[in-house]
């Protein structure tokens, strides 16, 4: 695979000194410094089967024109980095956008078919305190631990092998009405696809039978995690704790609920923390199903990859969401492509073109 590094700094010259000591393992590095150039790459299809790391400074209003003209593109050509393996540095002169400048772009790219290993994103804020712990933890100045999480990205994109389970064990969880819900009713068309080529097991967590977080001190998490336990108990650590360490896949099930996931799942997401704390995801994938009565599934998208993906080091593999619009109960089903998209899902779970 050829490397790519998709370099937009918009003037931020912490960004462009950053890159310039980043270890890039001995790699030919291919530059692309201007939105053009990156178009033009996209365009001709040089983007796929690649290495690739996206690198954006953004300015004081968190913004990095640039980036737009590569991110329209990228909509545009929506199988132009199928193959390929991501991560993102996103630099800032403040404490906000960061994150959602890297969410922008993961997204774009994953839908163009780009494949990003967990925690593939490193940000920097202007004041860099979001590396405190880092820093303290390898003592290292902010800096340097930032310069550090560059490089450990690097290595991690190079060392990065999709692993093909013959029979890969699917975890789906939700929180809707089976009788009325349309995401469980698109869900039903995916499983007939999985039916003897995947062991799949459905939980579903309605009725406030997940309580969320309640922040526990850290020690506290680490000691329960180390049990596969949590202090709150009930069906998270009776059921979902063990189904979650035996799986291969996650499948979200998520109706867009106010442009946010549901509050049943979010919970879920929360309390992942404890067993996350002991037991290594990096080699788990993360898939959602998003159907939204009248738009915004990408703001759910972005939301479940940034806390399952950036946070949690599920993998998030090329094209990770199935997103779709229906509203009244049973309208998915009038939706002409409906069939083509849930065997097009299935295929993407079981990990096949």
């Amino acid at each position: 695979m050829k490397f790519y590094l998709l370099k937009l700094t918009g003037g931020r010259e912490r960004l462009e000194t950053v890159l310039s000591s980043t270890d890039f393992q001995g790699e030919a590095v291919i530059l692309l410094d201007t939105a053009e150039k990156i178009c033009q790459a996209i365009g001709d299809g040089c983007l796929r089967d690649a290495h690739l790391l996206f690198a954006m400074g953004l300015d004081e209003t968190g913004i990095n024109l640039e980036w737009m003209k590569v991110l329209k593109c990228l909509h545009l050509h929506k199988e132009s980095m199928i193959g390929s393996i991501g991560g993102v540095i996103v630099d800032g002169p403040d404490d906000l956008y960061t994150k959602d400048g890297g969410r922008r772009i993961t997204f774009a790219a994953n839908m163009a078919g780009c494949t990003f290993p967990g925690k593939s994103l490193v940000e920097a804020t202007g004041s860099l305190r979001n590396f405190d712990v880092l820093a303290k933890t390898m003592g290292l100045s902010h800096r340097k631990a930032y310069e550090k999480a560059c490089s450990d990205l690097v290595k991690k994109i190079l060392d990065f092998h999709e692993e093909y389970e013959s029979h890969p064990r699917v975890l789906m969880v939700h929180a809707s009405i089976r009788k009325t819900s349309n995401s469980l009713m698109l869900w039903s068309k995916v499983a007939e696809h999985l039916k003897g080529q995947a062991e799949v097991e459905e939980i579903s967590i309605r009725n406030g039978e997940v309580w969320d977080c309640r922040g526990c001190k850290y020690e506290t998490c680490v000691h329960f995690g180390e049990n596969s336990s949590c202090f709150y108990g009930g069906v998270m650590v009776e059921k979902v704790y063990p189904a979650i360490v035996n799986s291969d896949v996650l499948v979200l099930i998520c109706p867009n609920y106010n442009d946010a996931v549901s509050a049943n799942i979010m919970a879920f997401i929360n309390r992942l923390t404890a067993v996350f704390r002991t037991n290594d995801f990096s080699r788990k994938r993360i898939y959602a199903l998003v159907v939204s009565g009248y738009s915004g599934g990408d703001i759910v998208a972005q939301q479940i990859l940034g806390a399952i993906n950036m946070n949690k080091n599920f993998i998030l593999p090329g094209k990770f969401a199935l997103l779709t619009t229906a509203n009244a109960p049973g309208s998915i089903l009038q939706i002409d492509e409906i069939d083509e998209l849930a065997e097009c899902f299935a295929e993407n779970i079981l990990l096949r073109e």
